[in-house]
């Protein structure tokens, strides 16, 4: 069954403010993990297989390219060995492109925050309030991540429309 979440992607350049903001709030930090996200090639969604040395999974998912809050829905796979995988994958669907970045990663209960790093995109901060840690409804989602977005102080005009991948492939062209 997937599960439900809302996701807010911001350009921020203040993660010391948020770093500080996080630990003043007793979020948990997990660590810092530098991850290779690799998509492929897929009539729907977005699949991508994700590796790093906190998380390793297999995630599909479905979201609008909407500015501010946007809501998915997705299914995530915890993956013991991402090289075979990835190898079987890029073999019978092929990569659309790969994203490298070095993301900090902390959590107030079922709120999951990134301080990102994006070699050749720059600095970003992600909130992402999901129903995996509680079960909680969509709206009660949307209510998390405008709360944090606020006390961030994360800007309209900071927001991002467009995940990862699709800012490597514009910048690729």
């Amino acid at each position: 069954m997937p599960l439900l979440n809302v996701e807010i992607k911001a350009r921020y350049t203040n993660s010391n403010f948020m770093r500080q903001y996080l630990l003043d709030n007793n979020a948990e930090f997990k660590g810092t993990d530098n991850q290779i996200d690799t998509y492929f090639n897929v009539p729907n969604g977005r699949l991508k297989l994700r590796e790093g040395n906190i998380e390793n999974n297999l995630i599909y998912y479905e979201r609008n390219n909407q500015p501010g809050p946007k809501s998915s829905s997705f299914d995530l796979i915890a993956v013991p060995d991402a090289g075979k995988l990835k190898e079987m994958l890029s073999r019978s669907l092929g990569i659309k492109v790969i994203v490298r970045k070095n993301r900090q990663i902390y959590f107030i209960g079922n709120v999951k925050f990134h301080i990102d790093e994006v070699p050749g995109l720059g600095n970003f901060a992600e909130i992402e309030a999901s129903n995996k840690y509680a079960d909680l409804p969509l709206e009660k989602l949307q209510q998390q991540c405008d709360f944090y977005k606020n006390e961030l102080m994360i800007g309209n005009n900071d927001l991002i429309s467009i995940s990862y991948s699709d800012m490597v492939i514009d910048q690729a062209k």
